[in-house]
């Protein structure tokens, strides 16, 4: 009972953020709050859902879905940082900026590469 409960609330609380996300990619101005966005669906949303299968699977004794919860949960905990970062840097490269076209200003001392 108690197991049941605590698998609900992971995915209550995965799907919670995949919803957040997507309110936010719908909302944010430019290209790179999107990116922030979708890389929180993936992360944030994905994740407690992932291990409430592992604590699912281990619950019901299948312990080869509990596995690959868990082995999927490390590569996306692996992989996304840096996917979402080619994303962004291939965005900046092509052009996309912010809303407002505003710069980034440095502080004196630094150089502007952008």
């Amino acid at each position: 009972m108690i197991t049941r409960i605590i698998i609900d609330l992971l995915f209550a609380v995965g799907v919670f953020f995949i919803l957040a996300g997507v309110i936010g990619m719908l909302r944010m101005p430019d290209t790179f709050c999107r990116l922030q966005s979708s890389t929180n669906i993936v992360t944030m949303g994905s994740l407690p859902i992932l291990i409430g299968c592992a604590v699912y699977g281990f619950y019901i004794g299948n312990s080869s879905i509990a596995v690959k919860s868990m082995i999927i949960a490390v590569f996306i905990l692996l992989t996304n940082p840096a996917a979402s970062h080619a994303m962004t840097k291939a965005a900046y490269r092509s052009g996309a900026r912010d809303v407002n076209n505003s710069e980034y200003h440095c502080e004196e001392g630094e150089e502007n590469n952008g």
